[in-house]
């Protein structure tokens, strides 16, 4: 059965309009007729069992037949701060971080930042990646899509309030068992490209930020959120 994001206020035994997005890909995309079934979320918790109803040249409405209170969203709850990357590490980096259950994503730059988002540009490069997390949730069955937060500079992003569990990898660093003491709210740093550099490191470290060296080898930017966040999920999921 298709999965789809909607923004609009659904309750069971009424009937929504569908809204533009989800009309192309449903009905003009996969070609939906009138009496066929799609699940519908809308980021509030839960997902809707949903049959269309009517089928108009430019709109749809269906029918709110039931609903599932699951929300598969894993019982910690983790800010990813990550450090931009170009191209399709990340949209990578973020499609993959939504399928293994984040909570929030940071945007940020840094020393070795490979991107400056422009100012005229910046609000259409978020919606794009809020894009992909949407997509992602539809795909993996999350009914609550991560907030991708407009880039702040990561010596600004230490400077507010963060979870209590604070973590940064940082390859090559002595550390002691990160997980022992965690909490259930967590704040996860990543590096661009070519890592964090020493004095962003300590930078992290003064506010709090443990140092996470997850193995012998050195992750990719890309790479890093997903191994980081299937080894909390692994630990941290009762």
């Amino acid at each position: 059965m298709p999965r789809f994001f909607i923004e609009a206020d659904l309750a069971v035994d009424t009937h929504v309009e569908l809204t533009e997005t989800v009309f192309h890909h449903w009905v003009k995309v996969l070609r939906a007729k009138v009496g066929e079934s799609a699940t519908l979320f809308n980021g509030q918790g839960g997902e809707y069992e949903v049959t269309l109803v009517d089928i108009s040249k430019k709109a749809a409405s269906v029918s709110v037949d039931t609903f599932n209170p699951d929300d598969r969203t894993p019982a910690f709850s983790t800010l990813l701060g990550q450090v931009m990357s170009k191209g399709d590490r990340m949209d990578y980096a973020i499609q993959k971080a939504v399928e293994l259950g984040v909570s929030q994503i940071q945007l940020l730059t840094s020393e070795r930042c490979e991107m400056r988002l422009k100012y005229d540009r910046d609000q259409k490069k978020i919606d794009h990646w809020q894009g992909i997390a949407i997509a992602a949730c539809e795909q993996c069955g999350m009914n609550r899509v991560p907030e991708i937060l407009a880039p702040l500079a990561l010596a600004d992003w230490l400077e507010t309030e963060l979870p209590t569990t604070k973590l940064v990898l940082a390859p090559n660093k002595d550390q002691i068992n990160v997980l022992e003491n965690a909490t259930p709210n967590i704040a996860l740093l990543i590096g661009p490209e070519g890592g964090l550099s020493e004095s962003e490191i300590e930078l992290s470290n003064k506010v709090g930020f443990i140092n996470w060296c997850i193995g012998n080898r050195v992750l990719r930017t890309e790479t890093a959120p997903i191994v980081a966040l299937s080894i909390l999920n692994y630990n941290l999921t009762v």
